[in-house]
């Protein structure tokens, strides 16, 4: 079995992206560009993944941790010189090197495959991934001999008028002989106007020895985009959003209106689950069967069960059960976990809290740092006073208690098991199970009071 290797180009500043922020980590559907490329690439099986950095060195290494090996090009040289920089880690080891740029964050696993598969197959030492452009304009035009192989690439500002017209470009994308690639990475020369060292002079290196050179034409001409200015991050966005949408809607997701509904790339949907308009659906989020989220709800790096409903609402990093009603205005914020059949209506809020099956908050309400068990009901109003300035403190509401509107469990406190807290109460001390218990001041009317109050304010 061959070996497989990749090398991503990420050392370039960026400097059109007119951002404090560095190029490939400039998110496209949430996740930076630079991962989007990593993680296709990881599906290859890669023996060795390796990231050339540069400027912004430290936060492309904390984003994709282990996923890679890195090395540091001290000073951005060319894309030559940007691979050469792992000579030490690649050179002489025997297989097929993928060589992808960090800023083109529409590549897919499927394209790269394919063009591996082409490269091996008809035994190349370099293989181009190409795409068709009704527009060439601007990119490397890839000229291919009467034999269908490649016999050079020509960049824009060298092309006759007969090169010009030729419609298949050069993505940027490279397939090469691993041994033959730093081989031939040696003998690049930057005798050029920019004083650099170019990839694809190895083409006509390698081409100098005879030896083949292949393309491979992937169908999407999307892929080949690269991003180098927020125009460009824009039109990635809609295109990998289109993609997205497309591919839950072909398996049997409902998407009222694609154009105004935004999923991760790694986001997981069930069959026959609606998403309404104005939805932002992201990170590490699995969505079983006969969901609806929205309209305008945002969810991420929650897992929500089936026939639960999330309208208008915000969901982070918690577990959410089946049969459950969020919102509208609901927010369930990070370490929740809501069992199921559950309600959380209007306005409440929940954090770092536990619902038992069957538990309710209808409206208003705060709950948190808390654990709630089955059967709760916890009236309009309620809050969990879990914090004194200093330290958070855990509230406890087993199952079938019932907490009257407007009531204060002030943490740490414990109400039992089918007990029942009146309305307008401060709760301080545990309540014991099957126990009522009422914590307020005791109603008094003084009869007459306005209008002594009106007359003295004639006086």
């Amino acid at each position: 079995m061959t070996n497989k290797y990749a090398v991503v180009l990420a050392a370039g500043q960026g400097t059109r992206m007119k951002s404090k922020l560095y190029k490939v980590l400039h998110p496209v559907c949430g996740k930076p560009m630079v991962q989007h490329v990593v993680d296709q690439l990881k599906e290859l099986q890669l023996n060795e993944l390796i990231t050339i950095v540069g400027f912004g060195a430290e936060k492309v290494q904390d984003q994709l941790g282990e996923d890679s090996h890195y090395v540091v090009q001290e000073e951005q040289l060319g894309t030559g010189h940007a691979v050469l920089q792992a000579d030490h880690i690649l050179a002489g080891k025997k297989g097929t090197t993928v060589v992808a740029c960090g800023d083109t964050p529409l590549l897919t696993k499927d394209t790269l495959k394919k063009m591996m598969d082409h490269h091996e197959s008809t035994q190349a030492k370099a293989t181009i991934l190409t795409a068709h452009a009704e527009n060439p304009h601007g990119y490397g035009r890839v000229i291919r001999g009467g034999n269908g192989q490649v016999e050079r690439i020509v960049e824009q500002k060298d092309a006759s008028l007969d090169e010009q017209a030729v419609q298949e470009i050069n993505t940027g994308t490279y397939c090469f002989d691993n041994e033959f690639l730093f081989e031939a990475l040696k003998g690049v020369s930057n005798d050029n106007s920019q004083g650099e060292y170019y990839l694809p002079d190895v083409i006509q290196i390698l081409q100098d020895k005879d030896e083949t050179v292949s393309a491979y034409q992937t169908p999407e001409f999307s892929e080949s985009l690269g991003v180098n200015d927020r125009v460009a991050l824009a039109q990635a966005e809609k295109l990998m959003k289109q993609h997205i949408n497309e591919r839950h809607m072909r398996n049997g997701v409902t998407v009222v209106d694609p154009d105004h509904t935004y999923i991760g790339p790694d986001v997981k949907i069930g069959q026959d689950v609606i998403v309404y308009p104005g939805s932002v659906i992201e990170g590490n989020t699995a969505i079983e069967d006969d969901a609806v989220i929205g309209p305008h709800s945002t969810v991420k790096d929650c897992y929500i069960g089936e026939d639960t409903v999330v309208k208008q609402s915000v969901a982070t990093n918690s577990h959410i059960g089946a049969r459950v009603n969020i919102g509208p205005f609901a927010h369930i914020r990070p370490e929740s976990s809501l069992g199921d059949d559950v309600k959380v209506g209007n306005f409440v809020e929940i954090k770092k809290a536990i619902f038992g099956k069957g538990s309710k908050a209808s409206h208003l309400s705060y709950i948190g740092d808390a654990e709630v068990g089955s059967g709760v009901n916890i009236g309009c109003g309620t809050i969990t006073v879990n914090y004194d300035g200093q330290h958070k403190f855990m509230t406890t509401i087993e199952d079938d208690a019932f907490i009257g509107c407007n009531s204060n469990l002030i943490a740490p406190v414990t109400v039992g098991k089918g007990a029942y807290v009146a309305a307008g109460s401060t709760i301080n001390e545990d309540v014991p199970a099957e126990a009522l218990s009422i914590a307020r001041s005791r109603q008094t009317n003084k009869e007459g009071y306005v209008s002594k109050l009106n007359s003295n304010k004639k006086e």
